[in-house]
């Protein structure tokens, strides 16, 4: 059955407001404890959360316009304002990921500070609070269809590769300095390096998808077997001349050819065509269905 329009807007709202939220606390509580134990890592890593509410006011701008009505110059919705704002949240964590590469590498060539163990326990409660927001909010995208919210979620996922990164070099240099070893110090830049890489491969992956499914995909026959069926089913369908679900964001837009009896009257082919649109939006995801009526020629089927 298809998905209530009010309570996937309100789940995927939500989302997106926790993803706010989060993200500004953890950018203050990082901030101050990255002043407060001399960690140049954890300072980085506190912009980088404050970045992350750009993401995800992006995915609250982009579910809100997702909403609005069929207007006008918008006759299929707005569905695609979700792909958009997918696509900008990818842009920013490659951004994100090359800003942490570079200043990863400008590092190298300064004097390490070692910081102070307040920064170990903040990175820890931050690795824990993005992996529950990465899970909740990856959930959600994935029951509501959204895809903004699950490229989000993932922003979510590299931040605790970033955090991850930080916790070992923090670590090593706390180990470097105690065990007196000077090139553990270094630990942190090489694997910040590391993680960025694997950021920007995550954005490029997204962003392409993202891009993919805003250039009207249409799905693959594999993916319509069952919405096929249902309208070769309707009793009048002679013949099935062409099916395209097109992905139009969080729903489908399907465009059908159907050939009946060329003896029937315009009405009845009507009333035919009726019914094959009534029994596709049954379906999950089917928003519209554009229905056309060709007259059956056994000739050409031949």
């Amino acid at each position: 059955m298809p998905v209530d329009e009010e309570q996937r807007y309100k789940k995927v709202r939500q989302g997106a407001w926790i993803g706010i939220i989060g993200n500004l606390l953890l950018a203050v509580i990082k901030g101050v404890a990255g002043v407060l134990a001399n960690s140049r890592a954890l300072i980085a890593d506190a912009v980088h959360s404050a970045s992350d509410v750009i993401g995800s006011v992006a995915v609250l701008i982009g579910v809100r316009a997702a909403k609005l009505p069929p207007d006008r110059d918008h006759p299929y919705g707005h569905g695609k304002a979700e792909s958009v704002a997918a696509i900008i949240v990818a842009v920013l964590l490659f951004i994100v990921g090359f800003e942490i590469a570079l200043n990863s590498i400008q590092d190298l060539t300064e004097p390490v500070v070692v910081p102070g163990m307040l920064a170990i326990y903040v990175i820890i409660f931050s690795i824990l609070a993005k992996e529950l927001m990465f899970r909740y909010k990856h959930y959600l995208g994935k029951k509501y269809n959204s895809e903004a919210l699950i490229t989000d979620a993932w922003h979510h996922r590299s931040d605790v590769f970033s955090s991850l990164a930080v916790l070992i070099g923090v670590s090593a240099a706390l180990i470097g300095q105690g065990l007196e070893v000077s090139w553990l110090l270094y630990a942190d830049l090489v694997a910040g390096i590391f993680v960025s890489i694997l950021i920007m491969r995550m954005a490029w992956k997204l962003g392409k998808e993202s891009i993919h499914n805003a250039l009207d995909h249409v799905l693959h026959d594999e993916d319509t077997v069952h919405m096929r069926e249902v309208a070769a089913k309707v009793p009048g369908v002679l013949q099935m001349d062409e099916f395209h679900a097109r992905e139009h964001g969080h729903y489908v837009i399907v465009d059908i050819k159907i050939s009946v009896d060329p003896m029937i009257t315009v009405e009845e082919g009507h009333t035919i065509g009726k019914q094959v649109k009534t029994e596709l939006l049954k379906e999950a995801r089917v928003k519209d269905v554009l229905v056309h009526i060709n007259p059956y020629d056994e000739e050409e089927k031949l």
